[in-house]
């Protein structure tokens, strides 16, 4: 596939750099200007494919993509988007929504908050613990609705409703730093692993121990600002303990079968995407967006009955939102805005690789922190791409973690950090814009500080 661009002055280049501007100023309004993400990038999409056709930026005749003998004609619209990563996320997110209805992931919790026996550090170490866990395996906004509604819970029966807002906002904190451990744990994951060509096994040897490290600290720094301690006496631990044995971890499970097949193909999920990742076999070549559709076709088949059911809590909305953001990448590919950005990188790259990846880190992290970044990983992974940096340099990973990290320095800076104010909010608990930036400002700063370090001294 191939097109020879027309030369394309500053002034059209200037032009689409405002209009991607302010794409991103009306998704971090999104909710202010009471519209959907998919529908704010659809109608810059269009309006970017108009433009791109008046000014002749674009091939708007059918482009012919060859596969050997087969020709195959295709709108400049389709070829846009990184189908790859679409298939990934709808497969997983349906394997997830499916498994999670066979009452696994409330089991693990139950479980655990019964181990704890209702001692409050425990419960936050536990509960920070299986935040990451979740996170990783499942998205952070589910992870977040789990963890925070079982812990409001918890501490309602312990009689511990005063450490309710720390707990919620380290699990808060601690859904971002999860999100940095699996390929597929968070979407700027999947663009920029994707793009770089990092394995599944490969992400997970490199983003676990500092996820690990960083999980530790966080719990730990949380437990000191808000006052979380052991109790004190075994009186008050024998009391605990009686409140929190009244949980029935069975409770959200229909059927043990169900629940059984959910254990076994979790565990054949993951590591049927971590052989997707070994060079030249057949689950390589045919990709990660392939595993996650057959599992979730293998787990549609208990429910083949009610099968809409699971289609209509599929987040189209980020699929549209997705599949449109592409397309308004690559219109801003061919109007040079990609190539003006990247040559505003330019001094973080000629930094070299100590202390340029800082650089980059630092700025992602700041962008993500006021806007979604989506967008921001995908307009960086499709610029570092077009310099053929190796899959293990660590720009690619300095927006992995600036991207995911970013989202703890303000409430609007991720989706689950934003679940995590509303449940505050919903649990009668006072904490402002101002008031979340102020709290988690001292963990955000901790983890990105440590995430330079490592940057520089162990990637």
């Amino acid at each position: 596939m191939t097109h020879a661009l027309a030369s394309v002055s500053s002034a059209v280049t200037v032009w689409f750099v405002l209009l991607l501007v302010a794409m991103i100023v009306c998704l971090a309004l999104e909710e202010k200007i009471h519209a959907k993400k998919s529908v704010i990038v659809l109608v810059f999409a269009v309006v970017c494919l108009l433009l791109g056709g008046l000014l002749g930026l674009l091939p708007f005749a059918e482009i012919v993509v060859t596969v050997g003998e087969e020709h195959i004609e295709l709108p400049i619209y389709i070829p846009a988007i990184d189908w790859e990563v679409v298939a990934i996320i709808l497969g997983s997110s349906l394997f997830v929504d499916i498994t999670s209805k066979s009452g696994l992931f409330t089991w693990i919790a139950i479980v655990l908050t019964k181990t704890s026996r209702g001692d409050p550090l425990r419960l936050l170490i536990f509960y920070g613990v299986m935040t990451v866990v979740f996170s990783a395996v499942l998205n952070n906004v589910t992870a977040m609705i789990i963890v925070g509604s079982l812990t409001a819970v918890s501490l309602k029966r312990l009689g511990i409703g005063d450490k309710l807002l720390g707990f919620l906002l380290v699990e808060g904190l601690l859904t971002n730093v999860g999100g940095l451990l699996t390929l597929i744990s968070s979407v700027p994951n999947i663009i920029v692993g994707n793009a770089a060509g990092i394995t599944f096994v490969t992400f997970f040897a490199k983003a676990a121990p500092y996820v690990v490290v960083v999980t530790g600290i966080t719990i730990w720094l949380g437990a000191r600002v808000f006052g979380i301690r052991p109790l004190d006496g075994e009186a008050a631990r024998s009391e605990a303990a009686q409140l929190v044995s009244g949980f029935d971890e069975n409770d959200g499970i229909e059927s043990r079968f169900k629940f059984n097949f959910g254990v076994v193909m979790l565990g054949a999920f993951i590591a049927t995407i971590a052989a997707a990742s070994i060079p030249g076999s057949v689950l390589n070549s045919l990709g990660m967006g392939y595993v996650a559709l057959s599992f979730a076709a293998i787990m549609l088949v208990q429910y083949k009955s009610i099968a809409d059911r699971f289609y209509e809590a599929v987040d189209w909305d980020l699929l549209a939102f997705f599949g449109a953001l592409f397309v308004v990448i690559n219109v801003m590919e061919h109007a040079q805005v990609l190539a003006l950005i990247g040559h505003g990188l330019a001094p973080i790259l000629e930094l070299g690789d100590t202390v340029g990846p800082a650089m980059m880190l630092f700025s992602a992290a700041v962008t993500s922190s006021v806007t979604d970044n989506i967008p921001l990983a995908a307009m960086l992974a499709k610029i570092l791409g077009s310099l053929n940096l190796a899959a293990d340099s660590p720009y690619w990973w300095a927006v992995i973690f600036g991207a995911n990290l970013g989202g703890n320095i303000t409430p609007i800076g991720s989706a689950s950090t934003l679940v995590a104010v509303t449940i505050i909010h919903k649990h009668g608990l006072e904490l402002s814009f101002v008031g979340f930036v102020r709290a988690a400002l001292p963990f955000a700063a901790l983890q990105l500080v440590l995430a330079a370090g490592y940057l520089l001294w162990v990637l």
